[in-house]
């Protein structure tokens, strides 16, 4: 089976947009000033991760700040013994002790189909993932309790390293989309999409511009600091 490449290069995806789509192009200008630079791809898809502890962290966070979500999951990983969130490890605790880590009843069920689904070998590992393409394991994750496509395009985007996602129901690359194009509303998702196909092959790469040009308007001077994006 074809092997998906893990990351692309920045540059290049930067030159292609610019030259492919004008509008998208000027705004990319705009952002680079603020930005001391172009928008650099995010480091984590060079690191291996664990899908299924991913996961499991990803519900966990679900509408929770931060701070509040960390907390919860260090006194899930004391319960349990261990900093790898998986069906034999979440299984060393009952419903009640999770719940008293501050997991909510909604997440609890989410974290025991995952685990379920784990046990059953319906979660596709790194090297599985890498034969897959973008759909494939979008179809494979999304039957999860508490994880949507959005969830899994973030995996895709910025653990995988896929350069040509383009999250349509995400409400920051609307804006920004509606920006570039200048329209009255935000387009709706499959508006979105069609929009969007002049975008690829590096559709995340423009989602990463999107999401700037998104909130343009509420950045006062250039940042000095970009580690921190």
């Amino acid at each position: 089976m074809p092997r998906h490449v893990r990351g692309f290069d920045a540059e290049a995806a930067h030159a292609y947009l610019s030259k492919r789509d004008r509008k998208l192009g000027a705004w990319m200008k705009k952002v680079d000033r603020l930005e001391n630079g172009p928008i650099p791809t995010d480091p984590r898809w060079r690191q291996r991760f664990d899908p299924v502890d991913a996961l499991a962290r990803a519900i966990l966070f679900q509408q929770l700040s931060g701070k509040a979500a960390s907390t919860i999951v260090g006194r899930v990983e004391a319960a349990i013994g261990s900093d790898r969130l998986h069906y034999d490890t979440l299984g060393r605790c009952d419903d009640a002790a999770l719940r008293a880590c501050g997991v909510s009843g909604n997440k609890l069920l989410a974290l025991r189909d995952l685990s379920a689904r784990e046990s059953r070998g319906e979660i596709p590992d790194l090297r599985r993932m890498a034969t897959m393409d973008n759909e494939a394991i979008i179809a494979a994750l999304v039957p999860i309790r508490g994880i949507g496509r959005w969830t899994v395009e973030m995996m895709l985007m910025f653990r995988l390293g896929r350069p040509d996602i383009l999250p349509i129901d995400d409400l920051g690359i609307r804006k920004g989309a509606q920006r570039v194009d200048k329209l009255d509303e935000m387009p709706p998702p499959k508006a979105l999409a069609e929009l969007g196909e002049r975008w690829g092959p590096y559709r995340s790469y423009a989602s990463l511009y999107l999401w700037r040009i998104a909130d343009f308007s509420e950045v006062a001077k250039p940042r000095t600091n970009r580690s921190q994006d």
